[in-house]
């Protein structure tokens, strides 16, 4: 395992080399489809994770972010990893291992209380501040606008429908919070039936509604006792109906133009039926 390594830059490997020496790779977690590579080092009996971003990375930088401002409700229960050290520069990140699976690949992720715990982590995450954004639906519609210039597989009358309605969209203020990004089972672990929490390269500012979105078009979609189960652990549902129906398409186009991106197809199928599904509830 040790040609895992050979992923790493030199100067990832040489801090590496300084922050942990004489680490030995344990398993490659690395997903494939991007270029971040995770790593699960041991050393001297304790076990690290290591997440080493490519060229073109911007996750690792967000995900110190969170490390060091927002993720201290759950760090602070062992409901998080605790990150060890960190180089935005380097764009290397290494973290204490928490042990577990993977909600999504085991019988917790038919279990409304491992999603009643998810909401209860959640509501810690977002009450922790509050900003007011006057420009954040703008720069929401121009991104949906610019990935629907770019290449992707959706229809164009389709595209057309979807830009004559994005330019009918209000623009008011709006309250954000600090956001997971990608909140659903594939980043949750469970041990002993207590959920955790991984994967912070998307975290940012944003609604709080934003963090219900891979959950509406899976889980809740599939199982509705989940969402009330959700729901009952964070404690209230934050998806007001016009914001909630903006931020349901624009997660649609993103996911449908970057998912052709990449050459993941079943999310890219995903996508078109989040797309259609949000245009026929309009």
């Amino acid at each position: 395992m040790t040609s895992a390594l050979g992923k790493l830059s030199s100067q990832q490997r040489a801090r590496l080399d300084r922050w942990l020496p004489g680490a030995s790779v344990a398993k490659d977690h690395s997903w494939g489809l991007v270029e971040t590579t995770v790593l699960e080092l041991t050393l001297a009996g304790s076990r690290f994770i290591v997440k080493a971003g490519g060229v073109n990375d911007h996750h690792i930088e967000r995900e110190l972010h969170a490390y060091r401002h927002w993720l201290g409700p759950w760090t602070s229960r062992g409901r998080a990893p605790a990150l060890v050290h960190g180089s935005a520069e380097s764009k290397l990140i290494v973290t204490s291992y928490l042990p577990g699976e993977l909600v999504l690949a085991s019988v917790h992720v038919n279990d409304p209380a491992t999603f009643g715990q998810a909401g209860e982590l959640l509501a810690r995450l977002h009450a922790q501040t509050v900003v007011v954004d006057d420009d954040y639906e703008r720069r929401e519609n121009q991104k949906s606008l610019a990935w629907l210039s770019g290449p992707h597989r959706i229809a164009t009358a389709i595209v057309e429908r979807l830009r004559a309605e994005i330019a009918t969209w209000p623009t008011p203020p709006a309250t954000l919070v600090p956001t997971h990004g990608d909140w659903q089972p594939r980043n949750w672990l469970v041990h002993n039936d207590v959920v955790s929490v991984i994967d912070f390269g998307r975290a940012a500012m944003r609604p709080a509604l934003s963090d219900f979105g891979r959950l509406a078009v899976q889980d809740f979609r599939r199982d509705p006792t989940l969402e009330a189960a959700f729901l009952d652990g964070y404690g209230t549902d934050p998806r007001e109906a016009h914001a909630w129906h903006r931020t349901r398409l624009r997660e649609a186009i993103g996911t449908v133009a970057w998912a052709y991106r990449v050459g993941d197809e079943p999310f890219e199928a995903q996508g078109h039926r989040m797309i259609a599904e949000a245009l026929s509830a309009s």
